[in-house]
């Protein structure tokens, strides 16, 4: 079952040879067993890694150790969210990804990190997320195309796919206020800006009662 999110603990020393630099581009993880691992960003349209400052947020809100989680990341891209979540010890982490481009390099980033709890799917996250073809979820990560408005139907097919206290972050390119996230069946937790990025992290609405915070 998920953890408190206030609770830290000391990332662990990272084991793994950090990657081979890219031809377009690169990121580094931040956290955890891969710290400063660099992840290969495919040149490709309107892809948009997670910027380090809102990931290093994201995981000092869930705590930095995610032993036992199962984690979704829904459209993954550049796998930047997903892979600092099996960085921080998740155990499994899903990652889909409709392009066949972006999903063979996810493939090889995985397989030069040896990260054998990261599977890659090509899938249409809304599709996939919609068969319900896995529940009992602690994490679900949302970073849909911000031109493509997929913010509320990909939080309303991600919900259902958590335990009752699991956690859903939402990257957009606006701020969603607490009502929102009760239309939705869901609390806001926090919230944060960096940039043109607004982030979100929201609980299912059965989950027990807490005081909303912001960043």
């Amino acid at each position: 079952m998920p953890t408190d999110p206030t609770r830290r603990a000391t990332p662990r020393k990272p084991s793994a040879q950090p990657l081979a630099a890219p031809t377009n581009g690169e990121i580094r993880l931040i956290g955890g067993r891969w710290k400063r691992s660099k992840l290969a960003v495919a040149d490709h349209p309107g892809l948009r890694p997670t910027p380090d400052r809102v990931r290093e947020t994201l995981f000092n809100w869930l705590g930095q150790d995610l032993a036992g989680w199962r984690v979704l990341d829904a459209f993954a891209g550049s796998g930047a969210l997903g892979f600092e979540a099996a960085s921080r010890g998740a155990t499994e982490v899903l990652l889909l990804e409709h392009d066949q481009t972006l999903a063979l390099h996810l493939q090889t980033a995985a397989r030069r990190l040896e990260a054998t709890m990261v599977r890659v799917v090509r899938a249409d996250a809304l599709g996939w997320m919609a068969r319900r073809e896995v529940s009992g979820l602690d994490l679900v990560l949302l970073d849909p195309p911000f031109g493509a408005n997929l913010f509320d139907a990909a939080v309303r097919a991600a919900l259902p796919l958590l335990t009752p206290d699991g956690w859903l972050y939402l990257e957009a390119d606006r701020a969603f206020d607490e009502a929102a996230c009760a239309a939705w069946g869901c609390r806001l937790h926090r919230q944060g800006r960096a940039g043109l990025v607004h982030f979100h992290l929201l609980q299912r609405g059965d989950a027990r009662a807490a005081d909303y915070t912001g960043a």
